[in-house]
Formats: C-alpha cells, sequence, structure tokens
C-alpha cells in the first residue's frame, strides 16, 4: 500500500505522552515509517506540543511520515485507514474531579473511578455520546476505518458503539501484558518463556493458563503468598487470587472498587491492610499536568530527551499485522458471540484475537469457571443498565446502575444512591447531555418502570 492511502488518525492527540509511545511504536516499524500521520485534538496548545513531538520522533528514528495537526475532526478522520481514540470527555478539570469530590461528600470513597462504580457510569454517561458522534462521522468519511479505542469505561464504550454503529471498533489496553510481566517477575520465570491464557471483561479478566512448556506455574505464584512476598501494591490480586483461584489481570487499586469487600467506612483497617490508594487518579493527573508542563518547556527551550523506547500497547502491533499480514495475538475488547459461553451475549468481552490480512479474528474461549463469571456478571449488571440508559434515552436506568454497583451498594442506602445519581447529574450539568443517539432523557418515575424514552439503537 502506498503511504498516502494509509492515513492513522489520532483522536485527542493533545494527550501527547501517550501519542508519543504510539508514534513510536507505529514508525519503528519499517512498513509503517511513511504513513500519513494526522493529530486531532481540540486543545490548540497540546496539538502543538503533540506535533512538535512527532517531528522529533519521525527525525529521531531517521523516517519521514507525512505529519499534520487539525482541530477538525472531520478534516482528520476524512480518508483515514486507522483511527486511534484517546480522548477523555470533560478531563480531569472539571468532570473527573466532580467524579470524586461529589461521591465523597457521602462517604463514597474511590481510587481510579473510570471504569465502574459511580465514576465510571458518569464517564461513560459523557463520553459514549461523543463516541457514538464520532462513529457516525466515520461512517461518513472513512467507512473502512479500523478504530482502536483506548477510551475508558473500555467495555461500556464498545458495548453501545456495537449496538449503535457499523464501525469497525476494538477496545485496547495493557492490564494483561502488564499483569503478565509482574507475575513473571514475581515467580522469577522469563516472560518470554510463559504462555498464558486470558479471558473476561477489560479489567476483570483473568489468567486461565499461566505455564512454560506445558508446565503450570500456578503454585509458583501461590508460593509468592507462602513466602510472604507479595508486593505491597498488589495485596488485593493476591487475596482474590486465595479465594477465586485465579489470578485478575487489573491493578489492585482498580480492582478495589470494582467489589464491595475492599473499601468500606466501617473498616477502614482494610485500607490499610491492603494499601489501597484513595483518591489516585487525581493524584496521577495532577502529576501528569505538572510533568506536561515541563516536557513543553524543554521542548520550546530544545532541551527535551524523548526516550525511543517501544511500549506494549497493541495498536501499532494491529495496524503493522493488518498491513503485512504478519500473524499476532493480541487481547481486544469485542463483542460476545458466544466467545464466552456463560456471560452474556452482546456484552463485550476481552480475549485473545489474531490479527493478520484476514482481520481481527477473536478466539472462542468457551465457558470459564462460574465463579468468574458469577463475579464478572456483577459488573456487567452495571454495564448494560448504563448503556441502555444512554440508548434508552430512559434516566431511570442510571439509577438502577448505581444502586446495582458492588462498591457502591456496599457503602449507601437506596435514597442516598438516588440523591447522588441526582447531584452528579446537575454538577455535570451539559457535559451529560439530555438528548442521545435520536431520543431524550424520560422523567425518573417513582415505580422505576420504562418511560417514555426513544429507542435510538439499529
Amino acid at each position: 500500500m502506498k503511504s498516502k492511502d494509509r492515513k492513522i488518525t489520532f483522536i485527542g492527540a493533545g494527550s501527547t505522552v501517550f501519542a508519543k509511545n504510539l508514534l513510536v511504536d507505529i514508525l519503528s516499524y519499517q512498513e509503517l515509517a511513511d504513513s500519513q500521520i494526522c493529530l486531532f485534538d481540540l486543545d490548540k496548545d497540546r496539538l502543538q506540543t503533540s506535533e512538535i513531538v512527532a517531528h522529533r520522533v519521525a527525525e529521531s528514528l531517521g523516517v519521514r511520515p507525512g505529519i499534520q495537526i487539525t482541530t477538525d475532526r472531520s478534516r482528520a478522520l476524512d480518508g483515514a485507514k486507522y483511527a486511534i481514540n484517546m480522548i477523555q470527555v470533560g478531563g480531569y478539570r472539571p468532570c473527573t474531579v466532580t467524579d470524586f469530590e461529589v461521591p465523597k461528600k457521602y462517604g463514597l470513597r474511590q481510587t481510579i473511578a473510570d471504569t465502574l462504580g459511580i465514576g465510571g457510569i458518569m464517564r461513560a454517561l459523557r463520553t459514549i455520546p461523543v463516541l457514538i458522534e464520532m462513529s457516525k462521522e466515520m461512517e461518513r468519511c472513512c467507512p473502512e476505518v479500523v478504530h482502536l479505542n483506548y477510551v475508558n469505561p473500555m467495555a461500556m464504550n464498545c458495548w453501545a458503539l456495537s449496538r449503535t454503529t457499523k464501525i469497525r471498533t476494538i477496545g485496547l489496553c495493557h492490564s494483561v501484558q502488564h499483569t503478565a510481566n509482574e507475575l513473571a517477575t514475581d515467580i522469577s520465570v522469563p516472560l518470554e518463556e510463559i504462555n498464558y491464557l486470558v479471558a473476561g471483561i477489560n479489567h476483570m479478566a483473568f489468567f486461565l493458563k499461566f505455564e512454560r512448556d506445558g508446565e503450570d506455574l500456578y503454585p509458583l505464584i501461590y508460593n509468592v503468598i507462602r513466602e510472604n512476598r507479595v508486593p505491597s501494591d498488589n495485596r488485593v490480586r493476591y487475596d482474590m487470587l486465595r479465594r477465586l483461584g485465579y489470578f485478575v489481570t487489573e491493578s489492585s487499586e482498580h480492582f478495589s472498587e470494582y467489589v464491595p469487600w475492599y473499601i468500606r467506612p466501617d473498616r477502614t483497617d482494610l485500607i490499610d491492610k491492603f494499601n489501597i490508594p484513595l483518591d489516585e487518579y487525581p493524584r496521577r493527573c495532577e502529576d501528569q499536568i505538572a510533568n506536561w508542563q515541563k516536557l513543553k518547556s524543554k521542548l520550546e527551550s530544545g532541551d527535551a530527551v524523548i526516550k525511543m523506547e517501544r511500549s506494549v500497547e497493541y495498536g501499532s502491533a494491529i495496524i503493522h499485522s493488518l498491513e503485512t499480514g504478519v500473524p499476532r495475538v493480541v487481547y481486544g475488547n469485542v463483542e460476545n458471540n458466544d466467545l464466552i459461553a456463560n456471560l452474556p451475549t452482546g456484552s463485550c468481552v476481552e480475549v485473545p484475537c489474531l490479527i493478520d490480512k484476514n482481520g481481527i479474528q477473536p478466539t472462542r474461549v468457551g465457558a470459564i469457571p462460574p465463579q468468574l463469571a458469577a463475579l464478572i456478571q456483577t459488573n456487567i449488571n452495571v454495564q448494560a443498565l448504563t448503556v441502555e440508559a444512554l440508548i434508552s434515552g430512559n434516566r431511570n436506568y442510571i439509577y438502577h446502575a448505581a444502586m446495582l454497583d458492588p462498591h457502591t451498594a456496599a457503602v449507601l442506602d437506596l435514597d442516598q444512591i438516588w440523591q447522588l445519581v441526582d447531584d452528579l447529574l446537575e454538577q455535570h450539568g451539559d457535559w451529560i447531555p439530555r438528548q442521545v443517539t435520536g431520543g431524550s432523557w424520560s422523567a425518573s418515575s417513582s415505580d422505576g418502570r420504562q418511560g417514555s424514552g426513544l429507542s435510538g439503537g439499529r
């Protein structure tokens, strides 16, 4: 393929560090080095910083891609073959701060709040309408595009897109890769010698196999517990291993807020026992903002050193395999069409996917252990109701999603949950649209039955 026909669009390219990592990954492949790179963001200042970084990456690698920037989304998507999505609707301020501070007034504490819980629900409500709008624009501007979505809440976003658009979307995360590396380190076995199989949903998938040359390595993982070598930042996951028999892919700080057992106002001792970092995401955001400002200053003065290290992100490998036919297996978030037999059809699952010239081919895993499916279902309940709220326009489903969230239900009573949802919707204001996919929010009814929301699905 000629380079002019291979347009790779970065949506939300103002995420400079993440964009840099993906640019290094993509342009490191000889076959992709002459691609047309289009950087799109609404923030001109950040976009210009990312443009400088893109040229520095190309110069350091000795390659000559086409690089353009734009704040016009239609222009960015026009003719794109690949669209890499990394947006954050509402940003750290005001929306992420709201997601943390309002629940805190009710005694509901969170760590990350971007995937599930009341923070994840609110992030989905303001993000999914934007993603649907983007996908409709893709249908007009680049109907054959492959949409690589890095935006959280991953499962809810991809689930909604599978119901509302024909655009091919695969959700990408790095939790599987990072966890595999952490486990390999914990048991002192080289990662390249390990074969593993993972299945579940994003941020709650489990290592069904972890072996070397056919030898089960789980006994070595259990030895980490027996020998009191559990890393201090991984206590929650090792505790779940003891109780479920399988290791979960997402970090302890994430996982602790997907279940009802670890973050409880009546058991503050658990916070110390399991080393749970409350309000961790706001701290990370503040650090990232400060680091971006430093990077911007160094770029402007010419003092910035940009490392050319390949990341573990799947995005570039997918593009390379689709372009060259080199087969690879990645873990992707895709629609559950009998891929995991004991999880709901149509939900978004994380499974191995073969990538080659034939496209993205998810692997059927079959039934996973029943205790894992049961735990995952508690999260899928929240995802399903949140997606349904957006597609049907029925406001009641937002309350239902919140009342069924495991962590929220463990801390608040029903009246508090209802009031919390009302407060968050009011605080977010226009960030959460009242008209979604052709429908509108119907009034909340006292009996919780279906309101007059209009269907906007396919």
